[in-house]
């Protein structure tokens, strides 16, 4: 039966996520969802999700230091092509670095930076928060049923700048495009929480579950 794992790294609260993920997994007979801190668990997951919240130093400091959890983490999606999901925080650290509070390296998975939104208006504030329409810049599996002008839910202060345009796979404008979506290979981001989106992430996740890169 097909494992999917939510590493817990102590970066955010799961149960929400958690929930999304079970459900769709009994709707599409995906499998087993758990939520896990156990690196041999990773290992051996045949998907794997990264959640995070709070800030990217301290997101990427305790996935490093949460006992083997990055190793395993790395082997499993760099080396055996495990499908990965990053969430928020998770999604940004896929980048090369993070430009948060301290110069942070991250996973380097997509060649890039995580930098503050400055929006061209000052009308619009920062964090970014609330719903926004995507704009879908290329095909993606994890698409399928949704389009641009679909809605998903944002709560961040900072976003991805991608080297990469062929890499960035949706975005939002927020007085300035904002990046909502990057991925290559076996490997998917998403800046917003398909938890808490509603029929679009749900679907999304749904997607995630099937896809077999």
């Amino acid at each position: 039966m097909s494992l999917t794992v939510l590493i817990d790294y102590e970066s955010g609260n799961l149960h929400s996520a958690h929930k999304a993920f079970e459900r769709m997994a009994r709707e599409a007979d995906a499998g087993t969802v758990v939520v896990t801190s156990d690196a041999d668990v990773v290992a051996k997951a045949d998907r794997i999700v990264l959640p995070g919240d709070g800030a990217f130093p301290a997101c990427a400091t305790a996935l490093r230091g949460a006992g083997g959890l990055y190793d395993a983490l790395v082997e499993a999606v760099e080396v055996r092509g495990r499908p990965f999901l990053g969430i928020c925080v998770g999604m940004q650290l896929m980048a090369t670095w993070g430009r948060e509070y301290a110069d942070t390296p991250g996973l380097d998975w997509v060649n890039g930076q995580v930098v503050p939104i400055v929006p061209g208006d000052d009308s619009f504030k920062v964090p970014h928060m609330g719903w926004n329409d995507l704009v879908l810049d290329a095909p993606h599996p994890v698409f399928e049923g949704v389009m641009s002008g679909d809605h998903t839910y944002f709560v961040h202060s900072y976003h991805f700048e991608v080297a990469d345009p062929a890499l960035r796979l949706a975005h939002v404008d927020y007085a300035g495009d904002v990046t909502a979506v990057v991925g290559r290979d076996t490997m998917l981001g998403l800046q917003f929480h398909p938890e808490k989106s509603q029929d679009v992430g749900l679907r999304m996740i749904r997607n995630f579950l099937a896809w077999a890169p």
